[in-house]
C-alpha cells in the first residue's frame, strides 16, 4: 500500500452500516451503526483513495454511484489473498469471508478457528496452508431468545443478557440460564472438536455479541472486535 493513501471499509449491514478508515494498513478511525442516509456525505467527506463495501444487501449501486472515489464490491469472484476452497463460494456471507482474511491478516499460516458472534454464531477454519474450507453455522443467542417465544404458547421473550448463574429459579431466569450456558457450552465443545482435529490451533473471537461470551469462555481465545473491517481492508488492499 502507498505511503498517503487512505482506504474506507464498509461492512454493510440491512439499516446501518459499520465503517473503517486505514492507512499504511492500520485502522485510523472508525464508525458503528451509521444509516444509510449520512454513509455517502461521511465517506466523501473524508476523501478516500479507494472503498470497498461488504453488505447484505445486493442492491448497492446506489450508494456506489454517489462515493467519489473508486469502490470495490466483495463478491465471490474478488481475488482474496487466501484460497477458498468452500464448495458454493457464491452463498457464503461476505462477512465471514472477510472475518477469516482479517485473522490470516493477524498471523499467516497458522490453523486458526474465526468464531463470529451476532445474530448467528459462525465458526470459520483457516488451515495452516492459508485454504478457507468452511465451518459452520447456528443460532446466535438472541434467535434463541426469539424461537422459545415464538414456538412455544407461554415462555415469554427475553432480551439478551448475560447469566452468571447456573440454576435459574423462574421461567424468565431458566430461559436465561438455558440460552447463555448453552451457548456457552456450545463454543467449547466446538473448539475442543477443532482441537482434537487441528494441532496449534489458534481462536479468534468477533461480532457484536463477542464481549458478552468471551469473559464467561474457559479457552485461550483473542478477542477482535474489528476483525471484518480489518479483512476488508486486506482484500482491497490486495486488489489495488
Amino acid at each position: 500500500m502507498n505511503v498517503g493513501k487512505k482506504y474506507i471499509a464498509i461492512d454493510l449491514g440491512n439499516t446501518t452500516a459499520k465503517i473503517g478508515v486505514f492507512a499504511n494498513g492500520v485502522m485510523t478511525d472508525k464508525k458503528d451503526g451509521i444509516v444509510y442516509n449520512s454513509l455517502i456525505s461521511y465517506v466523501n467527506n473524508l476523501s478516500p483513495s479507494n472503498v470497498i463495501i461488504s453488505s447484505v444487501n445486493q442492491k448497492v449501486e446506489d450508494l456506489v454511484n454517489h462515493i467519489e472515489a473508486p469502490v470495490l464490491i466483495l463478491n465471490h469472484q474478488t481475488p482474496i489473498p487466501i484460497t477458498n476452497k468452500y464448495a458454493t463460494p457464491e452463498t457464503l456471507g461476505r462477512d465471514r469471508l472477510a472475518a477469516v482474511v482479517g485473522a490470516n491478516q493477524l498471523e499467516d499460516n497458522r490453523n486458526t478457528l474465526v468464531i463470529d458472534v451476532g445474530t448467528c454464531i459462525t465458526y470459520d477454519f483457516l488451515n495452516d496452508n492459508n485454504e478457507y474450507l468452511g465451518g459452520g453455522i447456528s443460532p446466535g443467542v438472541n434467535l434463541k431468545f426469539q424461537a422459545l417465544h415464538n414456538f412455544t404458547a407461554n415462555l415469554p421473550l427475553i432480551e439478551e443478557q448475560e447469566a452468571d448463574y447456573l440454576i435459574g429459579d423462574s421461567t424468565e431466569s431458566a430461559i436465561i440460564s438455558g440460552v447463555i450456558n448453552g451457548t456457552i457450552a456450545e463454543i467449547e465443545e466446538i473448539i475442543r472438536m477443532y482441537k482434537d482435529k487441528f494441532s496449534h490451533l489458534r481462536i479468534i473471537m468477533c461480532g457484536g455479541g463477542a464481549s458478552m461470551l468471551h469473559s464467561r469462555l474457559k479457552t485461550d481465545i483473542k478477542l477482535a472486535p474489528d476483525l471484518v473491517l480489518t479483512g476488508l481492508n486486506r482484500i482491497l488492499e490486495y486488489n489495488v
